[in-house]
């Protein structure tokens, strides 16, 4: 298994999938100042579970947090997923929506589907929105398993913290919504809800994870960054996802199609096959 200390470039731009501007590198996870102690946390729901029953609504999630107040901020807290058992490879691609956002890489997919390697995609309400045909066929095609990357593509927060410049959600309540409404759209379009759950550039607050997994989610992290929020170049991400450690998570966007992200996995993709690597979705 790889330590999440080991991510690769995990500072280099996230939100850059969707802005594709390099933004500056990001402050290491850090506690608030002095920040007020937190309830004991309730138990959240298993995802089996919640997955065989409604979630808790709305009410009954926020009268539960009030008043908790996180101490940790980032892309690596306990319940965040960066690795997977047995050595594989977990490949996920964002696609984040909005603004500059709303590409659609085929090439990328093609590729993918061309060497059979599954993969996890997350998608953003704005870009299903922008996009119906491309995801009615990722929808179709068993070799992908699609994951609820937020209504608004924000960080997930219960007091407002901020990444690369993004806002994150300001309170409970929206946090909930953030997670809510775009679980929504995909279990009415796909007829079942989704099991995973990505934030707009990776980052939460652990109250903020907790409450993911009352809505019968769990929540994807990275251990490897493979194509820097869509800025590498095609040899950066060829030479970064072939170097990827057994048990990672890989993340890398699939809503731009100009960048080098499909050309790069295009070269990484028979370099790992030929070396025996094995893929998986988060839910295998």
């Amino acid at each position: 298994m790889v330590g999440r200390r080991t991510v690769l470039a995990a500072a280099l731009g996230l939100a850059a999938g969707c802005a594709r501007a390099r933004p500056e590198p990001a402050a290491p996870e850090a506690a608030d100042p002095s920040p007020p102690p937190s309830p004991p946390p309730s138990p959240s729901p298993s995802v089996s579970a919640s997955a065989t029953s409604a979630p808790p609504s709305r009410e009954a999630v926020l009268a539960r947090y009030a008043g908790q107040r996180p101490t940790r901020w980032g892309t690596d807290l306990p319940g965040v997923v960066a690795e997977v058992p047995d050595g594989a490879l977990a490949l996920t691609f964002d696609a984040c929506g909005g603004s500059g956002g709303n590409g659609y890489d085929a090439a990328l997919i093609d590729t993918l589907r061309r060497h059979r390697v599954p993969a996890t995609l997350f998608l953003n309400a704005r870009w299903i929105d922008a996009n119906p045909g491309p995801f009615g066929e990722l929808a179709a095609d068993p070799l992908f398993e699609l994951g609820n990357h937020g209504t608004a593509h924000r960080p997930l927060s219960v007091t407002g913290r901020s990444a690369y410049g993004i806002t994150g959600t300001a309170d409970a309540a929206a946090a909930y919504q953030e997670v809510a409404d775009n679980a929504a759209k995909l279990a009415g379009l796909l007829g079942t809800p989704p099991r995973w759950f990505r934030s707009g550039t990776a980052h939460y607050d652990e109250v903020a994870v907790r409450i993911v997994g009352e809505l019968g989610e769990r929540v994807a992290g990275f251990a490897v960054n493979g194509d820097a929020g869509a800025t590498f170049t095609a040899d950066q991400v060829a030479r970064t996802v072939a170097a990827a450690p057994p048990g990672s998570v890989v993340i890398s966007h699939f809503n731009h199609p100009d960048a080098g992200t499909g050309p790069g996995y295009a070269q990484a993709l028979p370099r790992l096959l030929d070396a025996g690597r094995r893929f998986v979705r988060l839910s295998d």
